[in-house]
């Protein structure tokens, strides 16, 4: 009687118990990248913050969260090299979702915000290369997502840089900068919601409807996305017509009523980001998911199996209760030590990190929300000089994102010949 045989229930529980807890280590530590801006900004309240983030998390990791996560499941490893000892593939990923899970609860007692995506890709390589073979990493794939995670802070820093830049031009820099916020800030509203209706559309929803014969084409998706971001853009009007100029504020800051009208764009790019943060983070916690789930019902090593619903549920759900129940310290961290944010601020950053996040969900690839993130902060930082920025703090962050791929892989280890001892 083969390991799988004889323990297949009792490991497929523990998968859902450790995905739970690295689900619940990403709402902790990564969700509050999503929020922190925000929060920071004083756009929302911590209250507001995790009500949007339980809402378009949720949406985010359950609608566009298959791709990412077919990349986690089974883009790092050769299956083919694991086909006659599957077992060690599922215990693999019990190791994996452990000691991920594990290193993001020291890093969120810490109020420390580490990469989820390191941490889990970290302990997969260190298990696969250690426990099985140096040949069982995909070496080529693992350098691609590496890459990536330079390539993905550079390219928020410098896409939030312009946003910032943009809006120094056309709203703060200028006459009258509250009559330009009021006819400007709704394009950057349209842009919100066509980004994010975009990805959407064209690589999200594949998995949520498979059975059905709605499969929009990319001028289709454009379409759709365009009316989206028109809706968008008409709630923000509507919204901002309730704000008026504060002349006696005003005198003493010039910039007062302008901010509380950006106020109301970071309402549309927290949303934003926390779906975009859901499409793309849900994966680190059930990518491992459901590779066990796949090698326990089939008996086999397949790297094509489906992503279940129900994977992708769990997921979204312990990424909810990890921020509601822990993600305050890391919403400290980039909300308010990195650089002092404004909504103007805080929108650029937002913005660039989103857009940055859902183009990576969209072409598969495990970027690191909180490198993007924390990219797009520093981008708007600089953009105001390089005083803005507190060195001390950005320094002690990459420091822990040096740490996180080591600790990741150690622990996994460990793990992995505890439950080969165990179950073997």
């Amino acid at each position: 009687m083969t390991v799988i045989a004889e323990y297949g229930h009792i490991l497929l529980i523990l998968a859902c118990v450790f995905g739970l807890f690295m689900a619940w280590g990403v709402g902790a530590n990564d969700v509050a990248n999503a929020m922190g801006t925000s929060v920071g900004s004083r756009a929302l309240t911590i209250k507001q913050a995790i009500l949007v983030a339980m809402v378009f998390e949720f949406l985010g990791a359950y609608l566009a969260g298959g791709s990412v996560t077919a990349t986690v499941r089974s883009g790092i490893i050769d299956p083919a090299l694991l086909s006659d000892t599957p077992e060690l593939l599922v215990f693999g990923m019990l190791s994996a979702l452990l000691a991920a899970g594990t290193w993001l609860l020291i890093a969120s007692i810490l109020g420390w915000p580490v990469s989820t995506t390191h941490s889990i890709i970290g302990a997969i390589i260190g298990f696969a290369a250690v426990g099985v073979s140096v040949d069982a990493v995909d070496w080529d794939k693992v350098t691609t997502i590496v890459a990536s995670w330079v390539v993905s802070p550079l390219l928020a820093g410098t896409v939030s840089f312009w946003l910032f830049r943009s809006v120094q031009k056309l709203i703060l820099n200028t006459e009258d900068p509250f009559g330009n916020a009021k006819r400007y800030i709704p394009l950057y509203m349209f842009a919100v919601g066509f980004l994010i209706a975009m990805v959407t559309l064209l690589k999200g929803l594949k998995h949520v409807l498979k059975e059905s014969t709605f499969s929009p084409n990319f001028f289709e998706s454009g379409l759709i996305s365009a009316v989206i971001g028109i809706v968008v853009a008409l709630i923000g009007m509507r919204m901002m017509r309730s704000i008026k100029q504060d002349e006696a504020a005003d005198a003493i800051n010039r910039f007062t009523s302008v901010e509380r009208v950006f106020g109301i764009l970071m309402i549309f790019t927290a949303c934003a980001m926390a779906f975009a943060h859901g499409s793309n983070d849900v994966a680190n916690a059930v990518g491992p998911l459901a590779a066990v789930v796949s090698v326990i019902s089939t008996e086999s090593v397949n790297s094509t199996a489906a992503v279940p619903a129900w994977v992708l549920l769990l997921g979204a759900a312990g990424i909810v209760i990890g921020l509601a129940t822990y993600g305050w310290k890391v919403i400290a961290t980039i909300g308010k030590k990195i650089t002092e944010l404004t909504p103007s601020r805080g929108f650029a950053a937002e913005l660039g990190a989103a857009g940055t996040v859902v183009l990576a969900s969209g072409t598969g690839l495990p970027v690191s929300t909180t490198q993007t993130l924390v990219g797009a902060v520093l981008g708007v930082g600089l953009a105001r000089g390089i005083g803005a920025l507190n060195l001390r703090v950005v320094g002690t962050i990459f420091m822990s994102w040096v740490i996180t791929l080591p600790a990741g892989a150690g622990l996994a280890i460990l793990f992995f010949f505890f439950f080969k001892g165990v179950f073997s």
